[in-house]
């Protein structure tokens, strides 16, 4: 079955076995002098990124060795994190991209997956030493350490006292190692290869007419799968310049795209919103030369979806519903305004969406639980056979562990997470349309939706808001009401945050959001959490 399907994916034309660092390497034949990357004060072209690719990836064989190994690559967005992806490729390596972000705890658990040749990290108040968390996990992992600085050359290697005498086996379908945002346990590594990145990558060029001459913005962390893929992957595939911003600005962000007329970004939503609100002069419309915007990592709210069209009249703006794990779906130029606004779109050619029924029995309109099958899947959680083998189904279909209803037009909403489904009462609740419905309130800047542990239901509906002025619990349910949500899908419960939690993505972390307002025992009184509200009605 797995062979066949692999053979069809051949003969489709999307999986070619042509390695990423072999395209760029044409571009660089074929226009050396053209542009390549622009990160802060730094120009590089395409001959200039590849020899000083090259000069580090000599470096990281005389320390890795000519074993194919894992090297982590853990950098901000800035021209050094280009470097040393590509130098990795030409040292014959497998790139493992961690955000910056990632805490001690969690960079432990990934070294003892994936046991790294190398670790390449930003240097420590501009000095030659590595981060001490990162020195500490690699430390325990026997691993090497070597400092990048942001223009991309190598200042300090600091390898373990005695490296261990071990063969590490990587296979060769793992080109690229990805960790999932561990919004509710440990990050997963997950394995891509060669074809199924480059799958991504070209069918994502021709939905959105995009080639070496479509400069690509990418101010979403590389750390994570959104930069990694359509960012510094896509724009190495297609030859394409590569614009990167380090420390999010959402006005800095709109003068990069118009000075370098950048036409293709993707981002999480708080990107989204803030360049909505952001105040322009410019003589043209904002974002004026950026033609697609994909936004994803969390729920678009239809009413942000709504502003857009006025803020970025010349943008087409879709959602992206994606994971690390690959998939990926968008709305199209033909799609209705209903569409881009309640729905994530269509999936990428060759992608095939199903959903499990209460049965567990696939079916391909409904709704159910998301799996997905395509060229474009990745190939395991490396490390962890076990685990992918427990989300698999019949005829190869990877659960996504989303939930979702799929039309008869092939377009799919997504209606919550297995994991973030409130019981109230016994009744599943999704917190979707609740957090879709308060995202619209003018005053709110944020929400995230999460049952709060009750003893007589259960669970109740609890909204945490992010807000720019004074707002309560009636003012949120009088808002509710007039927007028409169902009165099962209210909050009951209250609470203001001064920030939320997130992923590298932008992604709310609500399982620590639980944790932090909640607690992991007995439900907790009701100032927990900062300023509070609740109903004790029993409806």
């Amino acid at each position: 079955m797995a062979d066949d399907i692999a053979e069809r994916y051949r003969l489709a034309g999307w999986w070619t076995g042509r390695r990423l660092i072999d395209r760029f390497e044409t571009y660089v034949t074929e226009g050396p002098g053209e542009l390549a990357l622009v990160s802060g004060g730094d120009t590089l072209s395409r001959t200039e990124l590849w020899l000083a690719a090259g000069a580090v990836a000599e470096e990281i064989r005389s320390v890795v060795g000519g074993n194919r190994r894992v090297v982590v690559i853990q950098l901000p967005n800035c021209t050094a994190w280009v470097v040393m992806f590509l130098a990795v490729l030409r040292a014959g390596h497998v790139p493992a991209t961690p955000p910056v972000t990632m805490p001690e705890a969690h960079l432990r658990h990934i070294f003892d997956l994936i046991e790294p040749g190398l670790v390449i990290c930003a240097h420590r108040n501009r000095r030659p030493a590595p981060d001490e968390a990162v020195q500490r996990a690699a430390t325990a992992a026997s691993t090497g350490v070597a400092v990048a600085a942001k223009d991309g050359t190598l200042l300090a290697v600091h390898c373990p006292a005695a490296p261990p005498d071990r063969t590490v086996d990587v296979p060769d379908s793992t080109a690229h190692l990805m960790f999932t945002s561990s919004t509710t346990g440990p990050p997963k590594a997950v394995s891509h290869s060669e074809d199924s990145l480059a799958a991504l990558n070209l069918q994502f060029a021709e939905r959105f007419e995009l080639d070496h001459r479509t400069p690509v913005f990418m101010p979403s962390p590389l750390g994570h799968s959104v930069g990694a893929i359509h960012g510094a992957r896509l724009s190495l595939l297609l030859g394409a310049p590569l614009i990167l911003q380090d420390g999010w600005d959402a006005h800095a962000a709109l003068e990069l795209v118009v000075q370098h007329r950048a036409g293709f970004t993707a981002a999480a939503t708080p990107f989204l919103l803030d360049l909505v609100k952001a105040e322009w002069r410019g003589r043209e419309p904002k974002l004026a030369p950026l033609r697609s915007f994909l936004c994803g990592g969390a729920q678009v709210p239809p009413a942000l979806i709504r502003r857009c069209r006025t803020e970025f009249p010349n943008t087409f703006v879709t959602p992206l519903w994606g994971m690390t794990e690959g998939g990926l779906t968008t709305c199209v130029a033909d799609s209705t305004n209903e569409q881009v606004e309640n729905t994530v779109g269509v999936g990428l050619p060759g992608l095939e969406l199903r959903t499990l029924d209460a049965g567990m029995q696939l079916q391909a309109e409904g709704s159910g639980e998301l799996v997905m099958r395509g060229p474009g899947v990745f190939n395991g959680y490396y490390g962890q056979p076990e685990l992918y083998a427990q989300h698999v189904v019949e005829e190869g279909f990877f659960r996504t562990g989303d939930l979702a209803r799929i039309g008869a037009d092939g377009y799919v909403t997504i209606t919550g997470r297995h994991k973030d489904l409130i019981i109230r009462a016994g009744v599943n609740i999704s917190p979707v349309d609740t957090e879709n419905t308060i995202a619209a309130h003018p005053h709110v800047v944020g929400v995230a939706v999460i049952g709060w542990p009750d003893e007589r239901l259960g669970e109740r509906i609890c909204a945490v808001v992010q807000a720019s002025a004074a707002i309560d619990l009636d003012d949120v349910v009088t808002f509710c009401a007039e927007q028409g949500l169902p009165r099962r899908y209210w909050p009951e419960r209250l609470v203001r945050v001064g920030q939320f939690p997130r992923t590298a993505a932008g992604k709310i972390r609500k399982q620590q959001l639980r944790d932090e307002l909640v607690g992991t025992g007995s439900p907790a009184p009701a100032d927990a959490g900062g300023a509070c509200s609740h109903r004790g009605s029993g409806r």
